[in-house]
């Protein structure tokens, strides 16, 4: 199975692309669709739309973990980001999508919904066996939602989450 992971964001929308062969999981690919600050919002979002069909494109996941919006004190970054993550989704759409905040995936990677960003890149680069941490830290962000994606869709198939 090969699943794409999404950290969306306005400015950096990070993307991560997974493999899973039976109880292992290898990275594919992944990277950064980084919008021009100067440019409008739509075109911002229709570069994000854009990139995100590239990477569908090339790899052909069957599934996807997209991070869900984190709403802090700032509004205006959460609304900037649910736009992101609105465009992603329209990208995603037809394939498996599980969606999944922050601490789901901390948990799912660290096992503490609690952990810091530095325990969840560790263990990205643990868990896929990468030579080192994936940068930018948004790309890492995103295997963290892929490697959820799996982990969550291996318990629903063993009956342990709804």
């Amino acid at each position: 199975m090969i699943v794409l992971g999404i950290d969306p964001g306005l400015k950096n929308t990070g993307w991560g692309v997974i493999e899973q062969r039976g109880g292992s999981l290898s990275c594919i690919a992944y990277g950064c669709i980084v919008t021009d600050t100067r440019a409008p919002v739509a075109v911002r979002l229709a570069d994000i739309h854009a990139g995100v069909v590239g990477v569908i494109e090339r790899y052909r996941p069957t599934g996807c973990g997209i991070e869900s919006v984190y709403f802090s004190n700032n509004a205006k970054t959460a609304f900037a980001t649910g736009q992101a993550r609105g465009v992603a989704l329209l990208a995603v759409a037809g394939m498996e999508v599980g969606e999944y905040g922050p601490g789901e995936i901390k948990l799912s990677i660290v096992g503490s919904g609690g952990a810091d960003k530095e325990q969840v890149q560790y263990m990205v680069r643990a868990i896929l066996g990468l030579p080192e941490v994936p940068r930018p830290d948004h790309a890492a962000d995103a295997l963290a939602a892929a490697i959820t994606h799996v982990n969550m869709r291996i318990l629903r198939l063993a009956g342990g989450v709804g």
